[in-house]
């Protein structure tokens, strides 16, 4: 099933466009579908580790917002919201920059995204979003597989790029790069 749209030159104009309850990203300028509706694992890891991240930043009265997908973050170099041609919805943000909110979402690069990896359009996350995050530099990018129990961590590195990724399995303690004393523990995780 082919789940991009044919024109490759779409924008924030034309992704305004899509009825609301259409879930669809922008790489590129390629819109890509995001149905069918996650499975229950995928939903459950994203409320899992969006609130152990959430609780970790009021317990230390810490700046940044956890969003979990619907939220729409744009990347783009172009200061005009119409021109941006990279609308994503990432499972998870972690934006430390509140300049970066408004009502429309986030405005430039989340410190941490995670993906939890979907079987309907695995590339998105190991390919499409890999290399758009690297551009755009985001901090940390985690890629949680709950089919591989498998997690890629990757951070930018002293030249700003993503480097070979850090291998966890669902037994793992990972720490959170963007933090000093956090790790999630994913033995723990109730999904």
């Amino acid at each position: 099933m082919d789940n991009t749209a044919k024109n490759n030159s779409y924008t924030y104009v034309d992704y305004m466009k899509y009825p609301e309850n259409k879930r669809i990203e922008l790489i590129e300028g390629t819109i890509y579908d995001m149905s069918p509706a996650p499975s229950r694992i995928h939903q459950g890891i994203i409320m899992e580790l969006s609130t152990i991240i959430n609780n970790y930043i009021k317990s230390n009265n810490g700046n940044c917002k956890v969003y979990s997908a619907p939220f729409d973050v744009f990347l783009s170099n172009d200061d005009n919201i119409n021109n941006c041609r990279n609308i994503i919805q990432p499972d998870i943000s972690v934006i430390c920059d509140k300049n970066k909110l408004d009502d429309k979402g986030c405005m430039g690069a989340p410190d941490l995204i995670i993906e939890i990896v979907s079987p309907f359009n695995p590339s998105n996350d190991y390919i499409r979003k890999l290399a758009l995050y690297d551009l755009y530099k985001v901090r940390e990018y985690w890629i949680v597989n709950p089919m591989k129990k498998s997690i890629l961590v990757y951070r930018l590195d002293d030249t700003m790029h993503y480097g070979a990724p850090e291998i966890y399995s669902f037994t793992d303690k990972i720490k959170v790069g963007i933090y000093n004393d956090l790790d999630i523990d994913f033995n723990t995780l109730d999904v």
